[in-house]
């Protein structure tokens, strides 16, 4: 008997999956404790329509992602510091720092999560971050460091 899977059911699949499984599961099990649900020609046209426009979102999320990366990898993220005699700066320039410049300079959010610092900045110099704008995309952002 096919079945559409009402929520993930351990050894036979995860949600919205059409499995087949036995008569007697399907009746004694997974139907009473509402897991899943009979596949008729209903149901199959609903959950065709379901994971359509699943692609469909994942597609326009990406082409968002795209075009956000392309802005980034354009932008320029200038940060003063102050450093002591030997050029070192006083503390360093974190992501948290360059999130926030980011998005007083060019008005562009983007969770401090999603930058990927080797290791934070610690000296004067123009450096380049990778920031993981969406799974697959990314974009590199040049950040300056200057004298205040």
């Amino acid at each position: 008997m096919k079945v559409l899977l009402l929520a993930d059911v351990k050894g036979q699949g995860k949600k919205d999956q059409i499995v087949e499984v036995s008569d007697g599961y399907a009746r004694n099990f997974l139907f009473p404790k509402k897991l899943a649900v009979a596949a008729d020609s209903k149901v199959l046209s609903e959950a065709k329509s379901r994971e359509e426009s699943k692609q469909f979102r994942l597609k326009e999320e990406k082409s968002a992602a795209k075009a956000l990366a392309e802005k980034i990898s354009a932008l320029t993220v200038k940060i003063t510091a102050t450093s002591g005699a030997d050029g070192r700066l006083y503390g360093s320039v974190t992501s948290k720092d360059i999130a926030e410049e980011l998005k007083k300079q060019h008005a562009v959010e983007i969770d401090k999560k999603k930058l990927v610092l080797g290791e934070n900045i610690k000296a004067y110099g123009t450096y380049e971050v990778e920031v993981k704008v969406y799974p697959e995309v990314s974009a590199k952002l040049k950040v300056s460091v200057c004298e205040a």
